[in-house]
Protein backbone atom coordinates (compact mmCIF):
# COMPACT_ATOMS: atom_id res chain seq x y z
CA UNK A 1 0.00 0.00 0.00
CA UNK A 2 0.89 3.36 -0.95
CA UNK A 3 -0.44 6.70 -0.54
CA UNK A 4 2.34 9.05 -2.09
CA UNK A 5 -0.12 10.30 -4.99
CA UNK A 6 -2.19 13.29 -4.65
CA UNK A 7 -4.80 14.91 -6.07
CA UNK A 8 -4.37 18.61 -6.78
CA UNK A 9 -6.56 20.66 -4.15
CA UNK A 10 -6.79 24.29 -3.35
CA UNK A 11 -4.27 25.48 -0.94
CA UNK A 12 -2.88 28.03 1.10
CA UNK A 13 0.26 27.25 2.40
CA UNK A 14 0.47 30.49 4.92
CA UNK A 15 -3.19 30.78 6.75
CA UNK A 16 -2.57 33.83 8.50
CA UNK A 17 -4.66 35.82 6.18
CA UNK A 18 -7.15 33.19 7.20
CA UNK A 19 -6.91 32.94 10.94
CA UNK A 20 -8.12 36.77 11.52
CA UNK A 21 -11.10 36.74 9.43
CA UNK A 22 -14.40 35.83 11.05
CA UNK A 23 -16.03 32.18 9.47
CA UNK A 24 -13.04 32.19 6.87
CA UNK A 25 -12.86 28.28 8.04
CA UNK A 26 -14.69 25.88 9.38
CA UNK A 27 -12.34 23.69 12.02
CA UNK A 28 -8.96 24.85 13.56
CA UNK A 29 -7.15 21.62 14.56
CA UNK A 30 -3.69 21.77 17.16
CA UNK A 31 -1.53 18.75 17.90
CA UNK A 32 -1.44 16.58 21.13
CA UNK A 33 -0.61 18.70 24.15
CA UNK A 34 0.32 21.29 21.67
CA UNK A 35 0.99 24.06 24.49
CA UNK A 36 2.56 22.05 27.13
CA UNK A 37 5.09 19.41 25.12
CA UNK A 38 4.65 16.07 25.17
CA UNK A 39 8.12 14.09 26.96
CA UNK A 40 7.48 14.27 30.33
CA UNK A 41 9.52 11.76 32.00
CA UNK A 42 6.86 11.25 34.92
CA UNK A 43 4.02 12.49 36.97
CA UNK A 44 6.07 14.31 39.57
CA UNK A 45 7.75 16.74 35.85
CA UNK A 46 4.14 17.01 34.37
CA UNK A 47 2.50 17.95 37.46
CA UNK A 48 2.96 21.70 37.02
CA UNK A 49 1.82 21.54 33.74
CA UNK A 50 -1.26 20.38 34.38
CA UNK A 51 -4.38 22.20 32.95
CA UNK A 52 -8.03 21.93 34.50
CA UNK A 53 -10.66 21.51 31.88
CA UNK A 54 -12.74 24.56 30.75
CA UNK A 55 -10.76 27.28 32.62
CA UNK A 56 -7.06 26.44 31.83
CA UNK A 57 -4.73 27.74 29.25
CA UNK A 58 -5.51 25.27 25.78
CA UNK A 59 -9.49 25.91 26.95
CA UNK A 60 -9.49 29.59 27.32
CA UNK A 61 -7.40 29.92 24.13
CA UNK A 62 -9.61 27.76 22.38
CA UNK A 63 -12.74 29.39 23.46
CA UNK A 64 -10.84 32.89 22.44
CA UNK A 65 -10.24 31.64 18.72
CA UNK A 66 -13.76 30.04 18.03
CA UNK A 67 -15.41 32.86 19.22
CA UNK A 68 -13.19 35.41 17.38
CA UNK A 69 -13.02 33.05 14.23
CA UNK A 70 -17.03 31.63 14.26
CA UNK A 71 -15.46 28.83 13.83
CA UNK A 72 -14.76 25.15 15.71
CA UNK A 73 -11.28 24.59 17.58
CA UNK A 74 -9.82 21.21 19.02
CA UNK A 75 -6.27 21.01 20.68
CA UNK A 76 -4.79 18.73 22.50
CA UNK A 77 -3.49 19.46 26.45
CA UNK A 78 -2.70 17.90 29.76
CA UNK A 79 -6.06 17.69 31.84
CA UNK A 80 -5.73 17.90 35.73
CA UNK A 81 -7.35 15.21 37.88
CA UNK A 82 -9.61 15.69 40.79
CA UNK A 83 -8.36 13.95 43.88
CA UNK A 84 -10.55 11.24 43.32
CA UNK A 85 -9.25 10.55 40.51
CA UNK A 86 -5.96 9.93 41.07
CA UNK A 87 -5.00 5.91 40.88
CA UNK A 88 -2.04 3.96 42.03
CA UNK A 89 -0.60 0.72 39.73
CA UNK A 90 2.55 -1.16 39.68
CA UNK A 91 4.25 -1.28 36.13
CA UNK A 92 5.70 -4.79 34.95
CA UNK A 93 8.82 -3.85 36.01
CA UNK A 94 7.58 -3.19 39.65
CA UNK A 95 7.63 0.36 39.78
CA UNK A 96 4.70 1.94 41.13
CA UNK A 97 3.20 5.02 39.68
CA UNK A 98 0.28 7.67 40.34
CA UNK A 99 -1.88 8.94 37.83
CA UNK A 100 -2.28 12.51 38.30
CA UNK A 101 -4.26 13.27 34.91
CA UNK A 102 -5.29 12.51 31.65
CA UNK A 103 -3.68 13.54 28.20
CA UNK A 104 -7.07 15.20 26.50
CA UNK A 105 -8.45 16.86 23.83
CA UNK A 106 -10.94 19.77 23.90
CA UNK A 107 -13.08 21.13 21.61
CA UNK A 108 -15.09 24.61 21.70
CA UNK A 109 -17.58 26.03 19.25
CA UNK A 110 -18.51 29.23 16.66
CA UNK A 111 -20.00 31.34 19.74
CA UNK A 112 -17.27 30.57 22.00
CA UNK A 113 -18.89 27.69 24.50
CA UNK A 114 -17.39 23.85 24.98
CA UNK A 115 -18.94 21.33 22.65
CA UNK A 116 -16.85 18.63 24.58
CA UNK A 117 -13.73 16.86 26.35
CA UNK A 118 -11.99 13.52 25.47
CA UNK A 119 -9.29 11.36 26.80
CA UNK A 120 -6.70 9.47 24.99
CA UNK A 121 -7.99 5.93 25.03
CA UNK A 122 -4.96 3.91 24.19
CA UNK A 123 -1.85 4.60 25.60
CA UNK A 124 1.71 5.48 24.85
CA UNK A 125 4.54 4.33 26.99
CA UNK A 126 4.87 8.38 27.81
CA UNK A 127 1.98 8.69 28.97
CA UNK A 128 1.86 5.82 30.86
CA UNK A 129 4.33 7.15 33.35
CA UNK A 130 1.53 9.67 34.35
CA UNK A 131 -1.71 9.67 32.97
CA UNK A 132 -5.05 7.98 32.97
CA UNK A 133 -6.83 5.95 30.34
CA UNK A 134 -9.95 7.58 28.69
CA UNK A 135 -13.04 4.95 28.41
CA UNK A 136 -13.51 5.44 25.22
CA UNK A 137 -13.26 7.52 21.50
CA UNK A 138 -15.91 10.43 21.13
CA UNK A 139 -18.39 11.52 17.81
CA UNK A 140 -20.14 14.81 18.01
CA UNK A 141 -23.22 15.67 15.59
CA UNK A 142 -22.29 19.21 14.37
CA UNK A 143 -23.78 21.56 11.60
CA UNK A 144 -23.13 21.56 8.05
CA UNK A 145 -20.38 21.38 6.44
CA UNK A 146 -18.28 19.25 9.24
CA UNK A 147 -21.05 16.83 10.30
CA UNK A 148 -20.17 13.65 12.19
CA UNK A 149 -17.00 14.36 13.55
CA UNK A 150 -14.70 12.03 15.66
CA UNK A 151 -12.06 12.93 17.67
CA UNK A 152 -8.81 10.79 18.70
CA UNK A 153 -5.40 11.47 19.89
CA UNK A 154 -2.15 9.97 18.57
CA UNK A 155 -1.53 5.99 19.83
CA UNK A 156 -5.50 5.55 19.68
CA UNK A 157 -4.82 4.38 16.55
CA UNK A 158 -2.58 1.10 18.16
CA UNK A 159 -3.57 -1.20 20.34
CA UNK A 160 -1.84 -1.25 23.95
CA UNK A 161 0.30 -4.15 24.61
CA UNK A 162 0.07 -7.47 24.97
CA UNK A 163 -2.67 -6.97 22.70
CA UNK A 164 -1.20 -8.01 18.68
CA UNK A 165 -1.97 -6.71 15.76
CA UNK A 166 -1.84 -7.34 11.54
CA UNK A 167 -2.40 -5.78 8.77
CA UNK A 168 -4.96 -8.71 8.16
CA UNK A 169 -7.28 -8.63 11.32
CA UNK A 170 -5.90 -5.69 13.23
CA UNK A 171 -7.69 -4.90 15.71
CA UNK A 172 -8.58 -1.47 13.92
CA UNK A 173 -10.33 0.00 16.77
CA UNK A 174 -10.82 3.37 15.45
CA UNK A 175 -11.67 2.52 11.88
CA UNK A 176 -14.34 0.18 13.08
CA UNK A 177 -15.69 2.87 15.38
CA UNK A 178 -15.74 5.38 12.76
CA UNK A 179 -17.84 3.38 10.20
CA UNK A 180 -20.36 2.41 13.58
CA UNK A 181 -21.36 6.01 14.22
CA UNK A 182 -21.05 6.79 10.07
CA UNK A 183 -18.19 9.51 10.66
CA UNK A 184 -17.73 12.29 7.87
CA UNK A 185 -14.55 13.17 9.67
CA UNK A 186 -12.46 11.82 11.89
CA UNK A 187 -9.64 14.59 13.50
CA UNK A 188 -6.46 12.99 14.96
CA UNK A 189 -4.29 15.16 17.31
CA UNK A 190 -0.88 13.51 17.23
CA UNK A 191 2.66 13.62 18.58
CA UNK A 192 3.40 11.16 16.63
CA UNK A 193 7.72 10.01 16.41
CA UNK A 194 9.50 9.83 13.14
CA UNK A 195 10.10 6.84 11.64
CA UNK A 196 13.87 7.61 11.41
CA UNK A 197 13.48 6.30 7.75
CA UNK A 198 14.25 8.24 4.86
CA UNK A 199 15.33 11.08 6.52
CA UNK A 200 16.46 12.88 3.06
CA UNK A 201 12.89 13.13 2.34
CA UNK A 202 10.78 16.08 2.61
CA UNK A 203 7.72 13.95 4.37
CA UNK A 204 8.21 11.06 6.36
CA UNK A 205 6.39 8.64 3.89
CA UNK A 206 6.79 5.46 6.24
CA UNK A 207 4.47 7.77 8.95
CA UNK A 208 2.13 8.71 6.37
CA UNK A 209 1.23 5.44 5.01
CA UNK A 210 1.37 3.43 8.53
CA UNK A 211 -1.40 5.89 9.56
CA UNK A 212 -3.32 5.06 6.73
CA UNK A 213 -2.66 1.11 6.92
CA UNK A 214 -4.15 2.05 10.71
CA UNK A 215 -7.44 3.12 9.13
CA UNK A 216 -7.81 0.06 6.72
CA UNK A 217 -11.03 -0.99 7.15
CA UNK A 218 -12.22 2.89 5.88
CA UNK A 219 -10.71 2.29 2.93
CA UNK A 220 -9.68 -1.76 1.77
CA UNK A 221 -11.36 -3.25 -1.33
CA UNK A 222 -13.92 -5.81 -0.41
CA UNK A 223 -13.88 -8.71 -2.26
CA UNK A 224 -17.62 -9.54 -1.43
CA UNK A 225 -19.20 -6.18 -2.29
CA UNK A 226 -21.95 -6.22 -4.58
CA UNK A 227 -20.51 -3.61 -7.00
CA UNK A 228 -21.57 -1.89 -10.06
CA UNK A 229 -20.06 -2.17 -13.69
CA UNK A 230 -18.50 0.65 -13.08
CA UNK A 231 -16.29 -0.30 -9.94
CA UNK A 232 -18.76 2.01 -7.67
CA UNK A 233 -20.78 0.33 -4.44
CA UNK A 234 -24.42 0.91 -4.79
CA UNK A 235 -24.39 2.81 -1.13
CA UNK A 236 -20.68 5.04 -1.33
CA UNK A 237 -19.65 6.18 2.34
CA UNK A 238 -16.24 7.84 2.83
CA UNK A 239 -14.33 9.73 5.58
CA UNK A 240 -12.05 12.61 5.61
CA UNK A 241 -9.10 11.83 7.92
CA UNK A 242 -7.25 14.92 8.94
CA UNK A 243 -4.09 13.98 11.10
CA UNK A 244 -2.61 17.06 12.59
CA UNK A 245 0.71 16.16 13.65
CA UNK A 246 3.54 18.25 15.72
CA UNK A 247 6.81 18.37 14.23
CA UNK A 248 10.27 19.07 16.10
CA UNK A 249 12.16 17.53 19.08
CA UNK A 250 11.95 17.57 22.81
CA UNK A 251 14.21 16.12 25.01
CA UNK A 252 16.11 14.06 22.27
CA UNK A 253 12.98 12.82 20.53
CA UNK A 254 12.18 14.07 17.15
CA UNK A 255 8.42 13.94 15.62
CA UNK A 256 7.12 12.84 12.20
CA UNK A 257 5.50 16.32 11.13
CA UNK A 258 3.75 15.33 7.92
CA UNK A 259 0.41 16.67 9.35
CA UNK A 260 -1.87 14.57 6.49
CA UNK A 261 -5.64 15.02 5.31
CA UNK A 262 -6.73 11.76 3.86
CA UNK A 263 -9.96 10.89 1.45
CA UNK A 264 -11.66 7.03 2.38
CA UNK A 265 -13.93 5.88 0.45
CA UNK A 266 -15.30 2.69 1.66
CA UNK A 267 -14.14 -0.38 -0.64
CA UNK A 268 -12.19 1.96 -2.53
CA UNK A 269 -9.31 -0.44 -2.57
CA UNK A 270 -6.91 2.70 -1.76
CA UNK A 271 -6.88 5.60 0.42
CA UNK A 272 -6.29 8.87 -1.03
CA UNK A 273 -3.89 11.58 0.00
CA UNK A 274 -5.05 14.96 -0.30
CA UNK A 275 -2.61 17.20 1.28
CA UNK A 276 0.76 16.68 4.07
CA UNK A 277 2.85 19.07 5.36
CA UNK A 278 6.86 18.26 5.09
CA UNK A 279 7.87 16.29 8.64
CA UNK A 280 10.02 19.36 9.11
CA UNK A 281 7.46 22.09 8.21
CA UNK A 282 6.14 24.27 11.18
CA UNK A 283 3.33 26.58 9.59
CA UNK A 284 -0.28 27.36 9.23
CA UNK A 285 -2.29 25.22 6.27
CA UNK A 286 -5.99 25.76 5.12
CA UNK A 287 -7.07 23.03 3.38
CA UNK A 288 -10.22 23.37 1.10
CA UNK A 289 -12.72 20.16 0.52
CA UNK A 290 -15.29 20.79 -1.74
Amino acid sequence: MDVQDRTSWREYKDGRKAMREPRSVDLVCLPEMIFTGYVFPDAKAISPHLEDPKTGPTSRFCADLAARLHCYVAAGYPERHGPHEAERRVTDEGNEITTVGANSAVMYGPNGALVGGYRKTNLFETDMTWAKPGTGFVTFDLPSPLNTVSLGICMDLNTEPPAMWTLLDGPYEMANYCIERKTTLLVLLNAWLDSGRGSDEETDWQTVNYWAARLRPLWVKDSVQDERADGQSDDVEETFVIVCNRCGKENGMTFAGSSSLFNMRRGSGKPRLLHTLGRQEESIAVWTIP
